[in-house]
């Protein structure tokens, strides 16, 4: 099935109903689409310990890990603002399961919205090669 980025995006909002946010009142989903097809939605996870907090994009993309899906073809991301983009810690787990034309969408709506390829969200990114581990 060819999913439309709009699809995606429908999911990231579907999923912001399951957020826990009782600190910030901020509610976030993330959906991820998988080079093999599958869909996987996260929302954010907030915990009184506040570095604990775990954003809706690594909550998806961990569950896609988790699941076998190793390689995100598209990230949607849906917020209570009309633009959420991804933080600085959700930009390097996404560059680790993508790649620099991995779309990644943000909106609030699936009428307004802003795509991105994942280089241009992080153009300098540290990656595997700068290790020496490009076949991981």
């Amino acid at each position: 099935m060819e999913y439309l980025k709009e699809d995606i995006l429908k999911k990231a909002i579907e999923a912001k109903e399951h957020a826990y946010a009782p600190y910030s009142k901020f509610h976030v989903g993330a959906a991820v689409l998988t080079e093999d097809g599958n869909i996987y939605t996260g929302s954010n996870i907030e915990n009184s310990s506040y570095p604990a907090t775990i954003c809706a994009e690594r909550v998806a993309i961990s569950t896609a890990v988790h699941s076998g899906s190793k390689k995100i073809k598209m990230l949607a991301i849906a917020g209570d603002s009309d633009y959420t983009h991804p933080c600085g810690i959700c930009r390097q787990v996404l560059v680790e399961f993508s790649d620099k034309e991995t779309l990644v969408i943000v909106g609030k709506d699936t009428h307004n919205f802003k795509v991105y390829s994942v280089n241009e969200l992080l153009p300098y990114a540290f990656t595997k090669e700068d290790i020496g581990e490009e076949d991981v």
